[in-house]
């Protein structure tokens, strides 16, 4: 998966390359705000010019355009880096391509990457491991920043994943028409506990997360209030 840009339709304004997100304030909220940390994604395929949500096990095709669409009910930094299905390991975000402003405000909706920029599906068929971090400081600033690491440390090379090919759920295809592989989308850390305390800084443990779906939109909260970063991995299924 790889980031390119896309030709704006007639008299539509083509966002400025400094600029990181398209940013679209939600309602003002007439409840009193959740106890605990909230984060929300959604999956979009670019299809006939138009964007449409879609489920976040969806097996996707090569060459298909798509992005994300992130909100959070807190304020912080988003970091988004990509293990690809050929063995690359690379920051999507922020980067020059995809926006480099990546602080996140609470109740705002962000695409990832910027308006005028698309995730184009590429590489051998399995799954991409898409790394989703959010801070409560910049990385590079501060000195409680030192405890994050911005990156999980990389795999050697030559190495690349270990391959999971995708798999139709037969069930959802025979009454929605319809691939989805049900071990895609939003999913805790993989690896060892040592390792997730490497890539957050802190000793979050998986459990701590739970990870929930509303039609198409995947909710990770918190059972109590972080102390460290919200640390997870979206697996981003393509044939």
């Amino acid at each position: 998966m790889y980031i390119t840009t896309v030709r704006p339709p007639r008299r539509a304004v083509l966002a400025g390359l400094t600029l990181a997100y398209a940013a679209i304030p939600l309602a003002a909220q007439t409840t009193a705000a959740p106890s605990r940390d909230r984060v929300e994604i959604q999956l979009q395929r670019r299809v006939a010019g138009q964007w449409k949500t879609i489920d976040p096990g969806t097996v996707c095709e090569q060459n298909d355009e798509v992005r994300f669409l992130f909100r959070s009910n807190f304020n912080g930094y988003l970091y988004v880096m990509n293990h690809s299905t050929s063995g690359k390991y690379e920051q999507l975000f922020p980067s020059a391509k995809a926006g480099e402003d990546n602080r996140v405000e609470a109740a705002q909706e962000y695409k990832v990457p910027r308006e005028g920029a698309v995730f184009r599906i590429s590489g051998p068929a399995g799954h991409e491991i898409v790394y989703w971090i959010v801070t409560p400081v910049r990385l590079e600033e501060g000195a409680s920043a030192a405890k994050y690491k911005p990156l999980p440390p990389p795999p050697p090379p030559s190495a690349a994943p270990k391959i999971m090919m995708p798999r139709c759920d037969s069930t959802i295809f025979r009454a929605r028409g319809e691939c989805i592989d049900m071990s895609a989308g939003p999913k805790t850390l993989s690896g060892t506990e040592q390792d997730r305390e490497e890539l957050t800084g802190s000793r979050l443990k998986p459990r701590e997360l739970v990870f929930l779906r509303d039609k198409d939109k995947s909710v990770i909260s918190s059972s109590a209030v972080l102390e460290g970063p919200v640390v997870y991995e979206f697996r981003l299924a393509h044939k």
